[in-house]
């Protein structure tokens, strides 16, 4: 039986629901499944181009990479497992004190809710996700939403991940 989880832009009042691809990334969904409900600020990408993440303390659990991409199409999920050092260079903007920060490195929550994206770090080179998750309702609204970060700023946004 499939498992979903809700994400939210809980600012904005905007949701999506995704199906876990427990089929090609089991154990990062597992890992994924078990620390929900989880939330944190919510950041627009640089690099990537049409993503909003969170970041949170490490989960543990979680693989290194597992269903791999570069190239993350509309309406995917990936989790990025991220060492201290990958993350913590203060011209990323990360304030100090958050998971970008934590001795034990972070975790990153994306979605991705347009095209062309390309998942490249000048400092790093390439820098792939695991995509375990497809936003299979509401797409269109958390697409719009996510432009609207873009746009407007992402200050007081949070993002949301919850079972069901």
């Amino acid at each position: 039986m499939a498992r979903y989880m809700t994400i939210t832009l809980e600012q904005r009042g905007v949701s999506c629901r995704a199906r876990l691809l427990d089929d090609l990334a089991p154990a990062t969904c597992a890992a994924v499944w078990d620390v929900l409900p989880a939330s944190g600020d919510a950041f627009h990408a640089k690099f990537a181009r049409n993503e909003v993440y969170t970041l949170l303390p490490r989960i543990s659990a979680a693989p290194r990479r597992e269903n791999p991409t570069i190239t993350p199409i509309p309406g995917d999920v990936c989790l990025f497992d991220f060492e201290p050092w990958e993350i913590g260079n203060p011209a990323y903007g990360y304030e100090a004190g958050s998971a970008a920060h934590a001795e034990q490195g972070a975790t990153d929550l994306a979605i991705f809710y347009d095209r062309n994206n390309l998942l490249i770090n000048g400092d790093v080179g390439w820098v792939p996700g695991s995509v375990f998750g497809a936003i299979e309702e509401g797409l269109p609204e958390m697409a719009a939403a996510c432009n609207d970060v873009w746009r407007r700023g992402f200050d007081g946004e949070r993002l949301a991940f919850a079972r069901g």
